[in-house]
């Protein structure tokens, strides 16, 4: 005798998650050997704002929240896939423009932004599937963020990486500053989050950010590793290890020149994001969760015990500093998008209030020629 069918309880938040600028799909799932399996899938997630390098808007904040609660709940969906649209970034952050323009000098507003964003870092951390950042592109401040709160990152190697916050009026406290730590060491965390030195995804894999990189350049037929930065293990003139940093002299010339005569093909980082949906197809489910409940620990009580206290200080750094920095980046001449970080250090050393011209003063100008 057949068993009845079982009438499913529907678990999601709404009917409708869709919000502009984020696209939720199910692909199906894959063996090891590339069969297609009935019934069972891969949920993508991408971020659908290449005219900004995918910097999530407020309406993408929340459709990215809800995409994640649909993916952990769809009873038939084996792993979650987050990306980015085009070949350019996976995210390079919150939108700028919309934080200059709508959130600067509004800090009840921006707070209430960043309980959404939390809320969008906990939903990645809390889905009950594993998840995998298929890095297509930049992944940069609050895009490395939300990319480091996944378990899984492969990126291809064109790819750049780093930090924004103290050179753009904010810190990088919703993720990096719990997250880089515990995966690179607090030296390289220390680099990365104070510095804000973009870095190449080979250098990225060597500090333990990373799953795994592969090629996306293709020239004549023929993938080829990012010819800008140094993929071979060396030191270079003064005896540091030079793996994964950018080439210099001929040799960064000889890597322009061959980068232009390629274009970028990203079938290479298809097949491995799907290599590592097809190897967890075939585990226990539930000892699968429960295996990334207890790897997600460190990150999990670390972002817990910070990210009230961080988001009352964001909110009210928009007042000051974030309003500085995010209005430079948005109205700045396209050369120059940074305040004058000397001026503004001698302007508070003599005391002078950010309520008054000092906002003003410091906003970057046109680059004059001579």
């Amino acid at each position: 005798m057949n068993a009845p069918v079982r009438e499913f309880k529907n678990h999601d938040l709404t009917e409708d998650f869709s919000r502009p600028g984020v696209r939720f799909e199910k692909r199906p799932a894959t063996t090891p050997d590339g069969n297609a399996v009935a019934g069972l899938y891969n949920a993508w997630i991408t971020l659908d704002n290449p005219g900004q390098y995918n910097s999530y808007t407020t309406d993408m904040v929340k459709g990215t929240i809800l995409a994640f609660r649909a993916a952990t709940d769809a009873r038939d969906v084996n792993c979650v896939v987050f990306t980015g649209a085009g070949d350019k970034a996976f995210c390079t952050g919150g939108n700028t423009k919309e934080y200059a323009e709508y959130y600067a000098g509004h800090p009840q507003e921006y707070r209430q932004y960043m309980r959404l964003f939390n809320d969008m870092v906990s939903a990645i951390l809390g889905c009950d599937k594993p998840v995998i950042c298929r890095v297509n592109g930049m992944r940069i401040g609050g895009g490395q963020e939300i990319g480091m709160a996944c378990d899984f990152s492969v990126a291809q190697d064109l790819a750049r990486f780093g930090q924004a916050g103290p050179k753009h009026g904010s810190a990088p406290i919703g993720g990096a500053t719990d997250f880089l730590p515990l995966m690179a060491g607090s030296e390289r965390a220390m680099a990365a989050c104070v510095l804000c030195e973009p870095f190449s995804a080979h250098k990225a894999y060597w500090m333990g950010v990373l799953t795994d990189v592969v090629p996306a350049l293709k020239v004549d037929g023929e993938f080829v590793a990012n010819p800008l930065v140094e993929t071979q293990r060396m030191v270079d003139a003064y005896g540091r290890f030079a793996f994964g940093e950018p080439k210099t002299g001929a040799a960064l010339k000889e890597g322009k020149a061959l980068l232009a005569r390629g274009s970028v093909d990203l079938a290479l980082l298809d097949a491995r994001v799907d290599e590592l949906c097809a190897k967890m197809l075939l585990t226990f489910p539930d000892c699968m969760t429960k295996t990334l409940e207890e790897l997600r620990k460190p990150k999990l009580e670390s972002w817990n015990r910070n990210k009230e206290d961080s988001r009352a200080w964001l909110a009210l750094n928009m007042m000051t500093e974030g309003r500085a920095g995010f209005t430079a980046f948005n109205d700045g001449p396209k050369d120059n998008r940074e305040i004058d970080f000397v001026l503004l250090r001698q302007k508070l050393a003599a005391g002078e209030s950010w309520v008054g011209p000092l906002h003003d003063s410091v906003q970057p100008k046109p680059k004059t020629g001579g």
